[in-house]
């Protein structure tokens, strides 16, 4: 993949102004909201049984976050998803904190098998979907992302979607191909809710390109986003406020320029 690539999916992201359904926790609902705004997407956030299925057949994509999911939001996921494939939507899944939980832990091995697009999520939750254990006791990882690069590209084919696995590096691997991205900075570990959006910026980006150009993408642009942000702002406050701002500002082109891979 060439940068020139990475600079197409933002700029045809950005033109298409996709509806992405997003089902999240509320802590982190606004963040997300209003980054995908910023990006150039548009967020919209029904999580009940009685809607959810019926409104996403009028979107572009499907994000599936099972971070603090409520019991009505649980009821609603599959059926949402499974009016996403019928009208050939991509969605994307982040198994949130799954391992320890055992209701989320339970829906995303069977979230896997409805063949998501992308998965995105962090290094002890893929390994979860691949059978291990995980190690994590929420939703923070205990593992390294290329301690299951193997794993991913186990979830990867298996599933016959693209894996995202956040970390230093962040890794991308549709089953053959495998990328990481170097970019990125501490300070998106500090403010909650940044794997959500980078969720929902990868599908936005999979309503314009193919799962895995969507994927590294979303990943590029967040990870160069937070360092413009870093350069200038140093407390977690301030920093979301200048991620989202440069999520909006950064043209495509020193997006691409800057990624490191």
């Amino acid at each position: 993949m060439q940068p020139e690539t990475i600079a197409a999916v933002i700029e045809k992201t950005r033109g298409r102004d996709p509806l992405v359904h997003c089902i999240v926790g509320p802590a982190v609902a606004q963040l997300v909201a209003d980054g995908l705004l910023a990006a150039g997407a548009r967020p919209l956030m029904t999580a009940t049984l009685a809607e959810a299925p019926a409104l996403v057949q009028g979107t572009d994509a499907l994000l599936v976050n099972l971070g603090m999911l409520s019991d009505e939001a649980t009821r609603a996921v599959l059926p949402t998803v499974a009016t996403a494939r019928e009208k050939h939507l991509p969605w994307v899944l982040d198994p949130v904190a799954v391992g320890p939980a055992p209701v989320r832990t339970t829906l995303a091995l069977n979230l896997i098998r409805h063949r998501p697009t992308i998965v995105r999520g962090n290094a002890s939750e893929v390994s979860v979907l691949a059978g291990g254990d995980g190690g994590a006791t929420g939703p923070d990882s205990v593992l390294g992302s290329m301690e299951v690069e193997s794993a991913a590209q186990l979830v990867a084919a298996q599933a016959g979607c693209t894996v995202a696995v956040s970390g230093q590096p962040d890794v991308i691997t549709d089953g053959s191909r495998v990328v990481r991205v170097h970019n990125g900075v501490p300070l998106l570990t500090r403010v909650t809710g940044t794997g959500c959006l980078l969720g929902a910026l990868t599908a936005a980006c999979s309503t314009v390109a193919d799962p895995f150009d969507a994927a590294l993408t979303a990943t590029v642009w967040l990870t160069v986003a937070a360092e413009h942000a870093a350069a200038t702002e140093h407390g977690p406050g301030s920093f979301r406020v200048a991620l989202v701002d440069n999520l909006h500002t950064l043209d495509a082109t020193t997006i691409a320029r800057q990624a490191k891979w």
